[in-house]
């Protein structure tokens, strides 16, 4: 017997891609957030011995605080989730120029590339940037920046 109401292919459609984006910046978001929280444990020591030895300010080693908190906590909400994700973007830029440069064209010796957790950071955020934060979100699916 036929379903007497069917889903039109466009709504489920919308529903799996929610789904997966929701998926997609919850990922992204808690395993960002993981590192983080031992930054916050262990505090900035780390990037500001990077920044000033890169002649940066190291004021900026306070950035990571947002890039590494903040933002995840937005993304896994789903608020200013298209912002947020920029900013994960950013953080990572600054994480491969200042700590892993030296790492970009290396490969594991299982073959598989030496940046590839930070290349999936990255790109991610920047999938995240690109498609937001869809229905499943504290944004909703037309808040702003979501």
């Amino acid at each position: 017997m036929a379903n007497p109401h069917p889903v039109p292919n466009s709504a489920v459609t919308s529903a799996t891609e929610d789904t997966g984006k929701l998926v997609l910046r919850v990922a992204l978001g808690v395993l960002v957030l993981m590192h983080g929280i031992a930054k916050v444990i262990s505090g900035p020591g780390s990037a500001l011995g990077l920044l000033a030895k890169a002649g940066l300010p190291t004021e900026l080693a306070y950035g990571v605080y947002i890039g590494e908190v903040v933002a995840p906590m937005l993304l896994i909400a789903g608020l200013f989730t298209r912002a947020a994700a920029l900013i994960v973007v950013i953080n990572m830029l600054f994480a491969i120029g200042l700590a892993h440069m030296a790492q970009l064209g290396q490969l594991t010796k299982t073959g598989g590339w030496a940046l590839e957790l930070q290349g999936m950071y990255l790109f991610g955020a920047l999938a995240v940037a690109l498609l937001g934060a869809g229905r499943y979100s504290v944004g909703g699916l037309h808040g702003r920046w979501n």
